[in-house]
């Protein structure tokens, strides 16, 4: 097993209500229970000794290996069935080809629970193979003990508060290995075996005998519900694969129950190897799960755009924020305003990224773009007055008369920088379409509103941005005011539909971007040199960004400049089609992984393209 294999080096697999990473060798290190946010069971992917983790690999103890100690003559391959999250890694070896295949059940998902179950089974496909497994969970990120028992067809971990039970089919027999359990399977070709690993809750019950027809079942019960699920989608364009995965990868990181998405599956992996731009992304954010409702709705997901409308009513009727505002920028998936952040000191980092954070300071930040988010994701739900009823209109209506006395006030932005508030373009930017859509919803649905008050602040801020976010010199518009710094969060302004996408302001700001902020056609978020934020060390270019971009440049009329970007960006995938957050230097992906905002951005950027080139084809 390689400690800190390459970030995009892994798969997700998931239940809806939490997740895992499985790497491209067969080694889950990264997984927690029961929910997305809640402490980690195995985190080796954060430190290679106290982290945990739980493999199932191919025995390379005699093959031949480079200088890094890699073995020689094993290849391993990762690909997902197709149209599901059923994960398969594969291992070819002289000797044989074995697979294994990972997937957690999706039983009753709208119903939290504190049980979780990942299935792993094991099969030889040509000639044999020895696996070997190990188990080997770290409570609570790796600061909890635990005691073991074994019996050799079933193992139990007992943590403070929880407990992972290991159950084995098949000729599998568990070794204990201090605390921890081992076992080594050999198998001929048509060969199986299969172990699962059920957690839950420390006074949970035991989970019953399990056996080779369960397992059965369980698979092919999850790949139906996938199949299923994907039949939904209305998508028919020239990305149909890359959009399905990045439907489903969105998918599996909402969490059922209450209809929230999480901005990426995992927490502290870094935006530059060594760097400390290492921070907690596995709660919802205002603004990535309202853009998300967007894409969601275009490819024909309803169900999950109204789920998520409804969180954020909640959100609304609580009555504002422990900072005092209306919203604050994230919460737990839950609707839990608190996310406390520290620093695990007793974890080193992947590849020696510290810190590792784990809750999220930024919570406390004034970013008065949420505000348009928020109510731009309701409008693309549907007439948000005939939505949410009466009585919640009324809370929309209070959040925009709020917003006229306040929306002029520096910020920290959409980036989080922490490096003081300023007077920032897509804050304002933001706080316009607020107000224009709500407009907008209660004109459509007669609904009561300060229609003259709204519209004067609405015009107030379109003048504002047009005079003070525009620079002359620059020609384009820019990233704050009195400032020559772009910042590429500007390209969200022909999607909302601030400006037109072949306005000459906007094209000329494409064009500086295009200068600025562009790198063989990868997009950065806006250049920390010329803008400080308060952080040390760099950053890579920015995938969301990259995809705005290139849905830009579609609305703009530039499709076959867009096609070619896009194409060139999906080869920055990984082997399974997902995204982390940035691209590094060398084409390697860094960031916290995957990343809920990249993939909405590819979703958003293939159906213009779709749409931009259906046109000139029809045209010519």
């Amino acid at each position: 097993m390689r400690p800190y294999p390459p970030i995009a080096e892994h798969g997700l697999i998931g239940d809806l209500q939490t997740c895992a990473l499985v790497s491209s060798e067969g080694v889950i290190d990264w997984f927690c229970s029961p929910r997305f946010d809640s402490p980690s069971i195995f985190a080796s992917l954060l430190d290679a000794d106290r982290g945990g983790w739980f493999a199932i690999t191919a025995d390379t103890t005699s093959a031949d290996r480079d200088g890094a100690g890699h073995p020689r003559d094993v290849v391993t391959r990762q690909l997902y069935l197709a149209d599901t999250a059923v994960l398969i890694t594969r291992s070819l070896t002289p000797e044989g080809v074995c697979e294994v295949i990972d997937f957690m059940p999706v039983d009753s998902p709208h119903t939290a629970t504190d049980r979780h179950v990942v299935v792993r089974v094991m099969r030889v496909v040509r000639g044999t193979a020895r696996l070997l497994l190990e188990c080997r969970p770290r409570f609570d990120y790796g600061r909890a003990p635990h005691e073991l028992g074994c019996d050799g067809t079933s193992a139990r971990f007992e943590g403070p508060g929880v407990t992972a039970h290991l159950q084995a089919l098949g000729p599998v027999v568990f070794e204990a290995d201090g605390t921890d359990v081992r076992a080594e399977v050999t198998l001929a070709e048509g060969g199986r075996a299969a172990v699962v690993l059920t957690v839950c809750d420390a006074d949970g019950e035991d989970p019953p005998p399990v056996s080779a027809d369960d397992v059965l079942r369980a698979f092919d019960a999850v790949r139906a519900y996938w199949h299923g699920w994907i039949a939904r989608c209305t998508y028919r364009g020239r990305w149909q694969e890359m959009v399905n995965r990045s439907a489903i990868t969105l998918k599996l990181m909402t969490y059922a129950p209450t209809g929230a998405p999480i901005a990426a599956a995992t927490a502290g992996l870094p935006e530059q190897e060594g760097g400390e731009r290492n921070w907690d992304y596995r709660y919802t954010w205002i603004r990535d799960a309202s853009l998300a409702v967007r894409a969601m709705r275009d490819l024909g997901f309803t169900e999950e755009a109204h789920a998520f409308r409804d969180w954020l009513i909640r959100r609304l009727r609580d009555g504002g924020a422990p900072n005092g505002e209306p919203l604050q920028i994230m919460y737990r998936v839950d609707g839990d305003p608190y996310l406390d952040e520290e620093v695990l000191d007793h974890l080193e980092g992947w590849r020696g990224s510290a810190p590792v954070r784990v809750g999220n300071g930024a919570a406390d930040q004034l970013q008065m773009d949420i505000y348009g988010e928020a109510v731009y994701g309701l409008s693309q739900v549907g007439q948000v007055g005939d939505l949410v009823g009466f009585d919640d209109w009324r809370h929309c209506a209070a959040l925009l008369d709020w917003l006229c006395e306040h929306w002029d006030r520096p910020d920290e932005g959409i980036w989080e920088t922490r490096g003081g508030r300023k007077d920032f373009t897509y804050s304002r930017l933001m706080c316009w379409v607020a107000l224009d859509r709500g407009i907008r919803q209660a004109t459509a649905t007669a609904r009561p509103g300060d229609l003259p008050r709204w519209t004067a602040a609405r015009n107030a801020i379109l003048e504002q941005v047009m005079d003070l976010g525009w620079s002359a010199e620059r020609r384009a518009f820019v990233q704050e005011y009195d400032s020559e710094v772009l910042d590429a969060s500007l390209l969200l302004m022909p999607l909302v539909g601030f400006l037109a996408p072949k306005d000459p302001r906007w094209l000329s700001t494409l064009d500086a971007m295009e200068c600025d902020l562009v790198s063989d056609s990868l997009v950065h978020r806006y250049d920390p040199a010329a803008s400080p934020d308060g952080l040390r060390g760099s950053e890579g270019t920015f995938s969301l960004c990259t995809f705005l971009y290139v849905y830009a440049l579609a609305r703009a009329g530039r499709g076959h400049q867009a096609r070619y970007a896009f194409d060139k960006m999906l080869t920055y995938a990984n082997h399974v089609g997902l995204f982390a957050e940035e691209i590094g230097l060398t084409g390697e992906q860094l960031g916290n992984f995957p990343q809920a905002f990249t993939h909405l951005a590819l979703i958003t950027a293939a159906l213009a393209l779709d749409t931009e080139l259906d046109g000139a084809a029809g045209a010519a």
